[in-house]
């Protein structure tokens, strides 16, 4: 660890993927990774013997809402996230993020708000700042990106180690699988589970299908795209 370098605790239920974010965090000049955690536990344990500047936050956490983390917080975050319910962004930015990235993306999207939050640090690192350094230090935060198309939204998901986790779940599977049961199978949360199960089907490396029970609505369930069994 640099003297000075700014110090980011991770917080990601799949512990592959939240290694792959403090990968990217550990490769930037002036960041290095105080902790990796997978667990509101673990996270609230880490803040007790640390002092950590950021943190990389997941909302789906096996023992509740990373949300609900960031607003006990009293150093900077951002959200990781597959959350995209309107509610949960509005929550999150009430509870204090300064950003909301919502997964899959790919690892320069994510290095260019890291080196943006190092900007609004530097840019606020007087006890006082003019107007213009209050507009360049939030605007910092944004930084300009060209829009994903559908080859970039790809790449992301490709680059992505839980999308090949779930797709190899459901070739592994003699039948097919729910969002739960993939979710149980890999140690992910179900919402996360969802959310690349969708993106699998739409690049048609998967098929879906409705599973009628005897009560209740049907339940969406998966299966390795290919000719009919």
């Amino acid at each position: 660890m640099g003297r000075g370098d700014l110090n980011v605790l991770v917080v990601d239920d799949d512990f592959r993927v939240a290694n792959l974010h403090a990968g990217i965090v550990s490769a930037l000049p002036g960041f290095t990774v105080g902790a990796t955690v997978h667990t509101l536990a673990a996270a609230r344990a880490a803040m007790a013997e640390a002092v950590f500047d950021l943190a990389l936050v997941d909302v789906y956490l096996p023992d509740g809402s990373g949300v609900e983390l960031v607003r006990e917080m009293r150093f900077d975050a951002m959200m990781l996230t597959a959350a995209t319910e309107s509610e949960t962004v509005r929550a999150a930015l009430a509870a204090g993020a300064l950003g909301y990235l919502v997964k899959p993306f790919d690892h320069a999207t994510l290095a260019a708000r890291l080196a943006g939050y190092a900007r609004f640090r530097r840019l606020l690192a007087e006890a006082e700042v003019s107007a213009a350094e209050v507009d360049a230090a939030l605007a910092a935060l944004r930084p300009p990106v060209t829009p994903a198309g559908p080859a970039a939204q790809s790449a992301a998901m490709a680059q992505s180690p839980t999308k090949d986790l779930v797709l190899q779940a459901i070739q592994g599977s003699r039948e097919p699988m729910s969002a739960a049961q993939v979710s149980a199978a890999i140690g992910i949360s179900r919402a996360t589970a969802q959310r690349y199960l969708a993106a699998l089907v739409g690049a048609g490396s998967l098929r879906m299908q409705l599973r009628y029970g005897s009560t209740g609505r049907p339940e969406q369930e998966y299966s390795a795209a290919g000719p009919a069994r």
